[in-house]
């Protein structure tokens, strides 16, 4: 009798732990197909060695900035930085492969092909240098790759909160909670608690709802995860980058040391685009 029940209890356990998981994947099925209309993307999709990136540039002048977001970020996290830098140059932001609106590609991730992929991708969108290179986190140590295997093409580098190593039960937990994020993502679990994309809150609209949405997105989030758990190479890669002589490097502390970070505050976006237009003047001073 007791095992009767106890057989009953667990099967009834198991019926509803299988209901929560269907539902919670429909839900998030359903929302990601309303959003899929809702943020479409603001730039466009241009070839960069075999798969299509999404670009978005905006503004005019010389130099051209590039800005290169952070992990798991994408084109949306500079929505306070770009239209600020845009009112005095051009300045193009742009997804990485398998992130946001680009393709995921063929290729199996490697931190030392971003810098070529987005050569490829600036120079198939025909953007010309000289280029101001900006990037956060571990876009900043991107940027240094790309600065230091394209030198002729780089006036002036700004790294924006350079990752010199969060510390380690800080960068553990964020890294644990983006590579389980994929998984909790499908069953709709992320988009109903906002574990993650609580962390858009504050970007203007359209921005913080284009990263809010990817930041709920199993192919974003994996993507992310392969990412950061390629942190600590891609972080001694840019360390032992050598970069030219007399390059302007100017770097400015934001958002702070977390691994996952955004210029979601308004007066943090504006330290970040004032050391970019900085580095835009200098470059045009010819410093």
């Amino acid at each position: 009798m007791v095992l009767t029940r106890v057989r009953r209890t667990l099967v009834m356990t198991a019926a509803i732990l299988v209901f929560l998981v269907l539902a919670g994947a429909t839900y998030q099925g359903v929302a990601t197909a309303l959003e899929r209309r809702k943020f479409r993307h603001p730039g466009r999709m241009v070839d960069a060695i075999g798969h299509q990136l999404h670009l978005s540039c905006s503004g005019a002048g010389s130099p051209t900035v590039v800005l290169e977001a952070g992990a798991a970020g994408m084109s949306a996290a500079w929505g306070w930085v770009q239209p600020r830098v845009a009112t005095v140059t051009r300045v193009c932001s742009y997804d990485r492969t398998g992130l946001g609106w680009s393709e995921t590609g063929d290729v199996s991730y490697d931190p030392a092909a971003v810098a070529p992929i987005l050569n490829a991708l600036l120079d198939h969108a025909g953007e010309h240098p000289p280029f101001v290179l900006a990037g956060q986190g571990l876009g900043a140590a991107f940027s240094r790759l790309y600065a230091s295997r394209f030198p002729d093409q780089v006036a002036a580098l700004v790294l924006i909160d350079p990752p010199a190593g969060a510390p380690r039960q800080a960068a553990a937990n964020s890294t644990r909670l983006v590579n389980a994020s994929p998984w909790l993502a499908r069953t709709g679990v992320l988009r109903a608690t906002r574990t993650i994309s609580r962390n858009a809150a504050g970007l203007p609209a359209p921005f913080d709802g284009a990263l809010r949405t990817f930041l709920n997105r199993p192919d974003h989030l994996t993507r992310a995860a392969t990412e950061l758990s390629r942190w600590d190479q891609t972080v001694a890669l840019a360390e032992a980058a050598p970069l030219k002589d007399g390059l302007t490097v100017i770097r400015v502390e934001a958002e702070g040391p977390n691994r996952v970070a955004f210029l979601t505050d308004r007066a943090n976006a504006a330290t970040a685009a004032a050391a970019v237009l900085d580095a835009v003047t200098r470059t045009r001073n010819g410093h």
